[in-house]
C-alpha cells in the first residue's frame, strides 16, 4: 500500500515549509484544509509564500505555528499543535492538528547513537533548515464559532486547549517577560528578570545561566542556590558530560523529567546535581543569531513532564533571554568602554594651586558610546602660573574623541614649553590642520576633517591677572561675591584646524578675591532647546540663587549641572524647538582671599566691578562694554534707569574713540545694599581736551553727549588727570533722576 493512499485514507495532508525562501508546499488535502487555493491535480502540489499561510491561520495561533517550528529545529525533535484556520472574514472554519519535524542533519551522529558536536562559535542558520509535517482535521467549527469544538478522548482534549485558561497564562507570561527583559539594560538586572519569572504552572525554583569563554564554560549567574554552590561548575571543559555543556556543544535543548533520568543520561556529573534535591531538570542553548552563547538551566523541586506546551514555553524564554544578554553584553562593554576612555581623556589629577580653589565636571552626551569631542585640562606651567583649557572638538563619535585626546595632549606639550597663550593656540590650530589633511590624503578612506573650539587661559594666582586666548569658543563668565554672574567678552580667532597659520589676539583680566570665574562648552549653555542668550540667563539665574555653600565650588559645579541635566532642567527648556543634547565641560575658578576687608571690621556688602578697554581700532567692543554694564545691572530696580546707563557709556565710549586718538578704559562699580546700590561708570581717555556743553539743533547728528548726562545721571563731571581725562556719572538705585 502507498503512503499517499494511506493518507487519503486518514484525512491527512502533507505540508513543507521552507526557512530560506518561506515558503509552503503542500499537496490537495493539506491545502483544502487550509483553505488554500489546491493544485491543478489531486496528486501534485502547490507551493505558495508563509504569508498565504498567515492569512489562513488565526493571528494567535500563528504565533503558536512558529514556535512549533522554532521549537522543532532547536530541539531536532517532533513538534505538534492544533490551530484555527479562519476565512478571509475572520470566522474560524475548522481547527486541524499540525507536526512538524526538521528535515536535515546539522552534525553526524557519535557511534554510540549520541548528537554530534558542534564546535563552539559555530553558527548555524536556523532560516536555511527545513521542517516537513502533516495536517489533519480535528473537528469541524459551526460557522460564526469562534473555538474548536472538543474531540473526543483525553489526547485530543489536551490537544485542543487553545483557547483554555492555561493557554491564556502562558501568553500573559510571555508577554510580561518579554517586556522586562527587553527593559533590563546590563546583565545583572537581565539575571535579575530571569530569577523572578514566574512561569504557568511550572515555576523554577532554581535558575542558572552558563557562557562560553574559549572552550570552557562558565557560571554566568544563578538563583535558588546558595552562594558557593557554583564551584563545581566553574571552568568546566565544553567536552564534560555535563548537559549544559552539552546544550552547548550541540545546540540542542536537554530535557530530564526525573533524577533516574539524569543518572542514566549523565553518570559522571549526577553527583554534583544530587544534593541540590531537584526532581526535573530543563537545559536550553542561548541562542542569538545562529550562535550559541551559553546554556540555560531551570531546576523543578517538582517533577514536571515536559509536554510539547511546557517546552514551547521554556523554548520561549530561552529565546528572549539569549537576546536580552546579547544586548546586555553589547551595553556592557560600551558602557566600560566609555568609562575607560573617560578616564583617559580626562586630566589624571587637579594639580592642588595657592591661592585657587578648582571644581570640573565632565558630562557625557549620553548616547552611543557617550564619548564625544568635550574635554578640559589644568596644567601647571613652569612659570609658576595655572593654565586652564576648555575646548570641543566637533562630532560626537569615537573620531571626535580621538582627535580630543591628541589635541589635549598637544596643547599640554606647547604650554610646557612656556609659550604665550596666542602662540599655543596658533600651535594647536596648526596641529589639528596637520591631523585635517592626514585624513583628508588616506588612500581608500572619505575625507572626515574637523575643527576645535577652544579656550585657553594662564592666571597668576597671586595678582589675578588672567591672560585669555579665545578660538571660536564661548567667552568666560565671572561670579561675582554677591552671586551676580557676568559674561567677559574677550577677543577672539577662528575655531582651530580652520588653518594652519591663524591669529589668536590675548585679553587680559584680573579675577578679584572672592570672585569665580566659569569656563564652559556649549553642551551647559544650549542643552534643553536654549540658545545662547536665554542658556546663559538659564545659568544666571542658577548662580544667583546659589551663594557658594560649605562644601565651595564642588556645590555650586552640581547645581549648575543639574540645572541642565536633572529634574528642574524639563522645566526650564528654551525658545528652540529641539532639544540640543551635548556634551558638557564645566570648570570653575575661585581666588581665595576675603573680598569684605580684614577680620574684625564691619563687613560691606561686596561690591561688583567690571573693567573693560577699547581700543581705537576696535570700535565693536563696544557692544561688549554695553553687555557688561547690562549685567551688572541685570536686577537693578528700576529698569529705565538701568537702560539709561547703558545709553550713557555707550555715547561716553564713542566721543572717545571719534574724539581723541587714543584707548577708552571702561571701569563700572556698584556698591552698597540692594534698593540703595550705587552705580559709578568712569571712561578714562589719554586726551587732555575737556568736552564742551553744546546745543545742536533738531538735524545734528552729535553733541547731545553732554546733554544725555545731564538728564539721565544723578550725578555727572569730567576729572583731568596727569595722563588725560575720566568722564563718570553716578546713579543712585532708588535716587531721583534729575529733570
Amino acid at each position: 500500500m502507498r503512503t499517499e493512499d494511506v493518507l487519503t485514507a486518514v484525512g491527512t495532508g502533507v505540508w513543507r515549509w521552507e526557512g530560506g525562501s518561506q515558503t509552503v508546499t503542500l499537496d490537495a488535502r493539506a491545502a483544502r484544509l487550509l483553505g488554500l487555493p489546491s493544485p491543478p491535480s489531486s496528486s501534485g502540489t502547490v507551493t505558495l509564500g508563509a504569508a498565504a499561510v498567515r492569512g489562513r491561520v488565526h493571528a494567535v495561533d500563528f504565533v503558536r505555528l512558529q514556535g512549533m517550528a522554532a521549537l522543532a529545529l532547536t530541539e531536532g525533535r517532533l513538534a505538534e499543535g492544533v490551530l484555527r484556520v479562519v476565512c478571509p472574514a475572520g470566522t474560524v472554519l475548522r481547527s486541524v492538528r499540525v507536526r512538524l519535524r526538521p528535515v536535515g542533519v546539522r552534525t553526524a551522529d557519535q557511534p554510540d547513537g549520541r548528537p554530534g558536536v558542534i564546535p563552539p562559535g559555530e553558527a548555524r542558520i536556523p532560516g536555511a533548515l527545513q521542517v516537513i509535517g502533516t495536517v489533519s482535521e480535528v473537528a469541524p467549527v459551526p460557522e460564526g464559532s469562534d473555538a474548536p469544538s472538543e474531540p473526543d478522548g483525553e489526547a485530543d482534549g489536551r490537544a485542543l486547549e487553545v483557547v483554555g485558561e492555561w493557554n491564556r497564562s502562558r501568553e500573559a507570561f510571555l508577554l510580561d517577560a518579554g517586556r522586562a527583559l527587553a527593559e533590563a539594560r546590563s546583565t545583572s538586572e537581565v539575571l535579575r528578570v530571569a530569577a523572578a519569572l514566574s512561569m504557568p504552572g511550572f515555576t523554577p525554583d532554581g535558575l542558572g545561566v552558563f557562557g562560553v569563554e574559549g572552550d570552557r564554560l562558565a557560571v554566568i549567574g544563578h538563583h535558588g542556590q546558595s552562594p558557593g554552590d557554583e564551584g563545581p561548575f566553574l571552568d568546566m571543559p565544553l567536552d564534560t558530560d555535563y548537559p549544559a555543556a552539552e546544550v552547548v556543544r550541540t545546540g540542542r535543548a536537554i530535557y530530564l523529567p526525573s533524577p533516574d533520568a539524569y543518572r542514566s543520561r549523565f553518570p559522571t556529573t549526577w553527583p554534583l546535581a544530587e544534593p541540590f534535591g531537584r526532581a526535573s531538570w530543563a537545559f536550553l542553548p542561548l541562542i542569538v543569531g545562529g550562535r550559541t552563547i551559553g546554556a540555560w538551566m531551570a531546576g523543578f523541586a517538582e517533577p514536571v513532564a515536559f509536554t510539547p506546551d511546557e517546552r514551547s514555553v521554556l523554548s520561549t524564554v530561552a529565546r528572549m533571554l539569549a537576546q536580552a544578554l546579547s544586548r546586555a553584553y553589547v551595553q556592557d562593554s560600551e558602557r566600560e568602554l566609555a568609562d575607560d576612555l573617560q578616564r583617559m581623556m580626562r586630566p589624571a589629577d587637579r594639580p592642588a594651586v595657592e591661592g585657587l580653589q578648582l571644581a570640573a565636571r565632565y558630562v557625557p552626551t549620553g548616547g552611543g558610546l557617550q564619548v564625544g569631542g568635550d574635554w578640559y585640562d589644568v596644567i601647571s606651567l613652569p612659570s609658576g602660573r595655572t593654565a586652564v583649557v576648555v575646548g570641543d572638538v566637533q562630532g560626537h563619535d569615537v573620531r571626535a574623541a580621538g582627535i580630543m585626546a591628541q589635541l589635549r595632549i598637544a596643547l599640554r606639550a606647547y604650554a610646557a614649553e612656556g609659550h604665550h597663550p596666542d602662540g599655543v593656540l596658533s600651535r594647536a590650530s596648526r596641529f589639528l590642520s596637520g591631523l585635517n589633511r592626514a585624513s583628508a590624503g588616506t588612500p581608500g578612506t572619505a575625507a572626515d576633517e574637523r575643527f576645535a573650539t577652544c579656550l585657553y587661559l594662564e592666571i597668576d594666582p597671586r595678582t589675578g591677572t588672567v591672560d585669555v586666548a579665545r578660538a571660536g569658543h564661548l567667552d568666560p563668565a565671572i561670579r561675582l561675591p554677591d552671586s551676580a554672574m557676568l559674561v567677559r567678552q574677550t577677543a577672539g580667532g577662528i575655531p582651530l584646524g580652520i588653518t594652519a597659520d591663524p591669529d589668536y589676539p590675548t585679553t587680559r583680566l584680573v579675577l578679584q578675591p572672592g570672585e569665580t570665574m566659569l569656563l564652559c562648552t556649549d553642551g551647559l549653555i544650549e542643552t534643553g532647546g536654549h540658545d545662547i542668550e536665554s542658556g546663559w540667563e538659564r545659568l544666571r539665574q542658577v548662580v544667583a540663587g546659589h551663594p557658594l555653600p560649605e562644601e565651595g565650588l564642588e556645590g555650586l559645579a552640581d547645581a549648575v549641572v543639574n540645572a541642565v541635566h536633572g529634574p528642574p532642567s524639563h522645566h526650564t527648556t528654551g525658545p528652540l524647538a529641539d532639544r540640543r543634547d551635548d556634551d558638557i565641560a564645566l570648570v570653575l575658578l575661585c581666588r581665595e582671599g576675603d573680598p569684605l576687608g580684614p577680620a574684625g571690621t564691619v563687613a560691606a556688602p561686596p561690591a561688583r566691578r567690571s573693567v573693560l578697554t577699547v581700543a581705537q581700532a576696535e570700535p565693536a567692543r563696544i557692544a561688549d562694554a554695553r553687555h557688561q554694564l547690562g549685567g551688572l545691572l541685570h536686577d537693578w530696580k528700576d529698569g529705565d534707569q538701568a537702560d539709561g546707563a547703558v545709553l550713557m557709556l555707550s555715547e561716553m565710549l564713542t566721543n572717545v574713540l571719534v574724539h581723541t586718538d587714543g584707548d577708552a578704559l571702561m571701569v563700572a562699580e556698584i556698591s552698597g545694599d540692594p534698593g540703595t546700590r550705587l552705580l559709578r561708570v568712569d571712561v578714562t581717555d589719554s586726551s587732555d581736551e575737556l568736552p564742551h556743553r553744546r546745543s545742536p539743533g533738531e538735524l545734528a547728528s552729535s553733541g547731545r553727549g553732554l546733554l544725555l548726562l545731564d538728564t539721565l545721571a544723578d550725578a555727572w563731571g569730567v576729572e583731568p588727570r596727569g595722563d588725560g581725562k575720566c568722564t563718570w556719572f553716578e546713579l543712585r538705585e532708588a535716587g531721583t533722576v534729575h529733570g
